[in-house]
């Protein structure tokens, strides 16, 4: 009986090192997607002013 419940001690703890290691790593995880996301707006935004900027450009040749 003691040994059974030194085993399910053990496997209890295990898995709450688990779980607090894969709860660690969501929380990085959502940091860094957080962080894309803002990336991703920025450099869309510079895509867009790009575009603008050669529509822009394209607009001031002449027309051959």
């Amino acid at each position: 009986m003691d040994t059974e419940l030194a085993q399910l001690e053990a496997q209890l703890e295990h898995l709450i090192s688990h779980y607090e290691r894969l709860k660690a790593d969501n929380a990085a995880l959502r940091g860094r997607v957080v962080q894309l996301e803002g990336e991703n707006r920025r450099l869309s935004e510079k895509v867009r002013l790009a575009a603008d900027r050669l529509e822009s450009l394209l607009d001031k040749l002449p027309e051959a």
